[in-house]
């Protein structure tokens, strides 16, 4: 027997199993195409209504600012008279924060608003411990590696944000620098 024998056996073996393949593809093809473009209309509005709602305020997200200790809580921000803070805490934002909480810091896919009363309304020490301390269990990475006066500038630029209006009112927000 020769090497050409079963090179033949081959190629007849794979023509048969493409012909029932393309039976296969052809059947499915009846069922689907009809339906294929709905349903993909149908993800895709679904996909960009998922992004473009407004993120729902949900109170127990901001519960981990009460839990800060009190000696925490009580810490000035050094750098709060610092005009150049500011500016510094707003690209550390855009590096390390903008992609959870959203450029605008309004809530992203992940992290809450930050500008929200409960954000606003803490002091600058359990701002700066729960940058320090995180909340992993809900995403929020420990920031404790970050220099600590990093994690000042980022407080400075947090509580710098134009706070969350409420429905009806036509405040515009600044957008981070």
């Amino acid at each position: 027997m020769d090497g050409q024998w079963l090179g033949r056996i081959i190629a007849r073996i794979k023509r048969q199993r493409n012909r029932g393949m393309t039976k296969r593809m052809a059947h499915l093809n009846r069922i689907f195409k009809p339906h294929f473009f709905a349903m993909a209309f149908a993800l895709a509005v679904g996909v960009v209504a998922a992004q473009t709602s407004a993120p729902k305020h949900d109170a127990s997200i901001y519960a981990e600012l009460a839990k800060a200790p009190k000696k925490d809580a009580a810490r000035r921000n050094p750098l709060a008279k610092d005009p150049d803070a500011v500016a510094a805490g707003g690209k550390l934002f855009s590096q390390h924060c903008a992609e959870c909480h959203g450029d605008m810091a309004d809530g992203g896919k992940k992290g809450p608003s930050l500008r929200a009363d409960e954000v606003q309304q803490a002091t600058s020490g359990v701002l700066f411990w729960l940058l320090t301390n995180g909340v992993v269990r809900r995403g929020m990475p420990v920031w404790s590696k970050l220099p600590e006066p990093q994690r000042w500038q980022l407080v400075s630029f947090i509580k710098s944000l134009t706070p969350d209006t409420p429905p009806g009112a036509t405040d515009v927000k600044t957008p981070h620098p």
